[in-house]
Order: structure tokens, then C-alpha cells, then sequence
């Protein structure tokens, strides 16, 4: 109760942010992909710290322990409502020790949602961008609302990720606070 209380008072507060990356394309014979686990856990530790609202497939699938224990049909769903739900989408892209970009069909699923809809878009991925990465993730801020952090740095320093969610969420805690939206 108290840890609530305490949550409600950040700098993120009354904000929920929907953070995403790879899956099914991160579990590995021996786990979860490490780093991108890591990162995931202080993305969601961060935002969650500072008052946000989380919604994350990561915690609910238990970093893919339990993704079988789930049907396309209610990913799908499920995903799709936190999208319309959310105030701004932080997916993140990891590169691989080959220096590509780690498969994840879903999470560009999602930046497409997130785009249609007017959502605002936190990117923590390797800049500039890896050759891997695809022209429509390269242009994506050219027709919705993206910001970048670089990788390594948000790993160093994750508060970044907080700058960029109150720059990329300004106008809609402006609207709130003006009671402007029911």
C-alpha cells in the first residue's frame, strides 16, 4: 500500500507506459538473452520507480517461462489493448554480438499500433541505427512521434528513459492537468 502511495507521487505518475522488445526470438536453450532481460527489468524499474503504470508481456510472461502457457489469439488481444491503454510505448531493441538486430516480429507489430495511434514512442536501441534495421524503423520518426536513446547509454544512465517519456508525453500530462481529458 505504502509502495502505491509512494509511486503516485513520481515524476511519471498517472502515466502508463507500455514496454515492449523481443520474445520469442529471446529465449535461448539456457534462458532468457541476459542483457536484453536486464535492460527490460530497468526499463520497467525505472518508469515503475518514478510512478508509472507498467504494462510489460516480459513480467507477465515471466521472460518467457510462461509464454507457452499463452495463445496467439490472447497475446494478440492483450497487447493490442495495452497499446490503445497506453500513453507511450518504450520497446527495446537489442543488437546481437553479430551486430544485427535481434529478430522480434511482435514489437514491430506493435511500433506500427503505436504509430496508427498517435502514440508517443521512446526507442532504446543502438544509435545510429544497425545496417539491420529496417527503412520503416529508420524513418519511423518522420510520421509519428519517436524518440531515441541509444543503448549503452540508457544502460549507464536510465534515467534518460525518464526525460524522454516527459518529452514525448508533455502535451498529454498538460491536457490532464488541465482536466481537459476524461
Amino acid at each position: 500500500m505504502a509502495e502505491n502511495t509512494a509511486q503516485k507521487s513520481g515524476l511519471l505518475a498517472g502515466l502508463d507506459v507500455f514496454v515492449g522488445g523481443p520474445i520469442q526470438h529471446a529465449i535461448l536453450e539456457n534462458g532468457f538473452v541476459g542483457q536484453l532481460q536486464d535492460a527490460i527489468t530497468t526499463a520497467i524499474g525505472t518508469v515503475t520507480d518514478h510512478g508509472a503504470n507498467v504494462f510489460s508481456a516480459h513480467v507477465v510472461e515471466k521472460f518467457g517461462a510462461e509464454t507457452a502457457a499463452f495463445t496467439p489469439e490472447q497475446v494478440s488481444v492483450r497487447d493490442f489493448r495495452w497499446m490503445k491503454k497506453c500513453d507511450v510505448f518504450v520497446p527495446v531493441l537489442p543488437v546481437q554480438e553479430d551486430g544485427t538486430l535481434r529478430r522480434t516480429d511482435g514489437t514491430h507489430v506493435e511500433l506500427g499500433w503505436a504509430t496508427a495511434l498517435g502514440r508517443p514512442i521512446v526507442l532504446i536501441t543502438k544509435q545510429p541505427f544497425v545496417d539491420s534495421a529496417s527503412h520503416l524503423l529508420k524513418g519511423l520518426h518522420r510520421v509519428g512521434f519517436v524518440q531515441h536513446i541509444d543503448f549503452d547509454e540508457f544502460v549507464e544512465k536510465p534515467s534518460l528513459l525518464i526525460d524522454a517519456v516527459l518529452a514525448t508525453t508533455e502535451r498529454q500530462r498538460e491536457a490532464i492537468g488541465a482536466s481537459l481529458v476524461a
